[in-house]
């Protein structure tokens, strides 16, 4: 006698045979415009998953599922927020790179009292990141059009923490990684902060000698963590001397994300490929701001052309 399958199992498989067809689908592309820095393509991959590229083969600049702060599924992330534990209890945050919100978004809902500015050069980042990727200012979290590096250099009230997460569709604008923007950003930072950079890894990057180097050259001490698998290296820069080993910044990320009840330990992103860098790396040169064609040879040189960057603002 041939049986009839059981309910609950036939909808069962359906739901996973949906899924798994959704899953190999192309992803649904809901917004794509060229702006004055790049084209901004939002998709999505999943119900109430998107994600921000520049360009439709760009890497993911950022992966938001909306409502819920702590999907946080770019590894790079939660690597970043590592640098939490060198600061006290910070008050004052300023990431420079909004993306789609991610990073905001999450120290909004866990640092309810501190105070977040965010600064994007591009303003139809900001736009997107409000329609597509609810991204909600407030009275204590605010979004700046403005280029990053000027924003830095007009502050007169310095940050606890600030992320320089700032990426077209490459790499890194160049004129954010001179000892001269450094130096603001230290002059931007409380004396007992701390400054986290996201940045690619040596194989991706010509550059990347060279601005770990000036990082050396501007900040008293410098760690360095590696992203698993993902190619990016996440720079943790004090003001102070600081020394600190991989079981110290352990201990410091752990008592952090226990306090703040973060739905992951903080310690385990701390654990891998951690990196004192006081030694000074002789592989790369002290990148400084050149006369405005120097500068642009430079650029042209070490970006590849890029088309982004020769439209931002104090780059080529």
């Amino acid at each position: 006698m041939i049986r009839r399958p059981f309910p609950a199992v036939f909808f069962a498989c359906a739901a996973l045979a949906a899924l798994v067809a959704f899953a190999h689908a192309d992803p649904k592309v809901l917004y794509e415009r060229a702006s004055a820095y790049s084209t901004i393509v939002v998709t999505e991959e999943a119900p109430g998953v998107r994600v921000l590229r520049f360009g439709r083969d760009g890497v993911r600049q950022s992966v938001v599922k909306l409502g819920d702060p702590d999907y946080l599924v770019l590894p790079y992330a939660r690597v970043a927020l590592v640098g939490l534990a060198l600061s006290a209890e910070p008050r004052r945050f300023l990431v420079v790179g909004l993306g789609g919100g991610t990073l905001p978004t999450f120290l909004r809902k866990y640092y309810p009292n501190a105070a977040i500015d965010v600064v994007d050069i591009d303003p139809e980042v900001v736009d997107v990141a409000k329609k597509f990727f609810d991204f909600r200012e407030d009275e204590l979290m605010n979004a700046h059009v403005d280029d990053g590096r000027r924003f830095i250099e007009k502050l007169r009230d310095p940050y606890d923490v600030i992320f320089l997460d700032a990426f077209g569709a490459d790499s890194i604008p160049p004129h954010l990684t001179t000892r001269e923007f450094l130096q603001a950003v230290r002059r931007a930072v409380t004396p007992d902060g701390v400054v986290v950079g996201n940045l690619w890894g040596r194989s991706a990057n010509p550059l990347y000698d060279s601005i770990v180097r000036t990082y050396q050259e501007v900040f008293d001490e410098l760690f360095i963590l590696d992203v698993r698998g993902a190619g990016n290296e996440i720079l943790l820069a004090l003001p102070r001397q600081q020394p600190l080993n991989q079981d110290g910044l352990v201990q410091l990320a752990r008592k952090v994300s226990a306090a703040r009840r973060f739905p992951f330990d903080l310690g385990d992103p701390a654990k891998f490929g951690f990196l004192d860098a006081r030694a000074k790396n002789h592989r790369g040169r002290v990148l400084q701001d050149r006369a405005p064609e120097q500068r642009k040879k430079e650029c042209l040189r070490d970006t590849a052309s890029s088309v982004y960057w020769r439209r931002s603002l104090q780059s080529c």
